[in-house]
């Protein structure tokens, strides 16, 4: 799945002043999204045993999320081009 966060995203202002980054938190949304979009939804509750950080991504800048796995845990990467941006799993914890 392909995304670009808008420079007028909510979560830019403060994050920071002077040379906004996306938040990883919003990467974990399309993470989320990301998954939503393959499986139908996303899980209502997960956890995410690893998660890592390794570049910014700047707003207005083109990333895509590959995943890998199915219900109830996927291993995921964020990609700028070749570059890992942030990798990690996630686990649905409402998964019966």
């Amino acid at each position: 799945m392909h995304f670009t966060v808008p420079a007028d995203h909510p979560s830019l202002p403060g994050h920071f002043p002077g040379r906004p980054l996306v938040p990883g938190v919003v990467l974990l949304d399309r993470v989320l999204d990301a998954i939503a979009a393959v499986h139908g939804a996303a899980p209502d509750a997960v956890a995410l045993p690893r998660v890592k950080f390794m570049q910014p991504l700047l707003p207005g800048e083109s990333a895509r999320v590959e995943l890998d796995g199915a219900t109830p845990r996927w291993r995921f990467k964020v990609l700028r081009g070749d570059a890992v941006l942030a990798s990690g799993e996630v686990v649905a914890t409402d998964a019966p």
